[in-house]
């Protein structure tokens, strides 16, 4: 009965997801249009991106880590909105409301780091869940898409620079003297795999305007 009722919260949890981020995609966006740009514009949006997280896994074995990037951006926008709720209640009231939201404040980088540390993981979970038959041949391909948008996300900016920190920390366990030649060879094998497999470095706007 436990079982089935974390089952349930699960699925309920991404279900929410995919509401929220469905409900601030059509805030983000100008009114419909269909049309090539119109879409491009859309899959640039970091909600959209969590809707397409929430729908791949709506249909694959229950898994914690699955939901923990879902939960630790629940907390910061939650954080961000009570702070707004207490700020009309009056500056002094709930005093311990507003220092636990300063640590999640104060911690929001490494929430951020997290999550994206969790977004990377999951893609090879994903390939071991197909052959363990709890997730459809598709779903390490959509979710391949998915992490291709989060890399080139204009916002957030975390998934990339933590592809660059483990890329950083490979090479140096590659390159040092204990590392057996066999294992130094297949992480320099799979370092530049996983670098071809990257998209281009998005832009940031002041260069583009430069340019």
């Amino acid at each position: 009965m436990v079982i089935k009722n974390s089952v349930n919260a699960y699925y309920k949890v991404l279900m929410a997801n995919a509401a929220t981020s469905a409900i601030r995609l059509h805030q983000r966006l100008p009114p419909f249009k269909l049309s090539r740009a119109y879409l491009q514009q859309t899959m640039l949006e970091d909600s959209f991106h969590y809707l397409l997280f929430s729908l791949i896994f709506l249909y694959v074995y229950p898994m914690l880590v699955i939901i923990l990037p879902v939960v630790l951006f629940s907390v910061l926008h939650s954080t961000s909105y009570s702070l707004t709720l207490l700020d009309t209640l009056g500056q002094n009231s709930w005093w311990g409301a507003r220092l636990l939201i300063s640590v999640v404040e104060f911690q929001t980088r490494n929430i951020l780091r997290f999550a994206a540390f969790c977004e990377i993981i999951i893609m090879p979970l994903t390939v071991l869940l197909v052959f363990l038959g709890k997730a459809g041949i598709m779903t390490p391909l959509v979710y391949y898409q998915f992490l291709v948008m989060r890399y080139s996300s204009r916002r957030n900016p975390y998934t990339r620079n933590v592809f660059y920190e483990l890329r950083l920390v490979a090479d140096n366990f590659a390159n040092g003297t204990g590392t057996p030649p066999v294992l130094r060879k297949a992480l320099h094998a799979s370092i530049g795999f996983i670098s071809r497999l990257a998209p281009p470095t998005p832009v940031p706007p002041q260069h583009q305007q430069q340019q």
